[in-house]
């Protein structure tokens, strides 16, 4: 079984670590609604997946003032 030679220092180990937090995440538009989401997600806004609605999307009711 292979063994460190070396003792890893608490910078290296740490960075190693947190370096995958470090990419920030892009956005892509959705191609049905044009809001913003992550790639390979469903649309939070419309609930469309590739074309196809995936999930039903309860519209929130807004207040008047009258």
């Amino acid at each position: 079984m292979a063994l460190p030679k070396y003792k890893t220092s608490k910078s290296n180990k740490r960075a190693r670590k947190a370096a995958w937090k470090v990419k920030p995440q892009s956005y892509v538009s959705c191609p049905n609604c044009g809001a913003a989401k992550l790639p390979h997600h469903v649309c939070k806004v419309c609930g469309f997946y590739k074309g196809e609605q995936v999930i039903e999307i309860k519209e929130k009711k807004k207040k008047e003032k009258e």
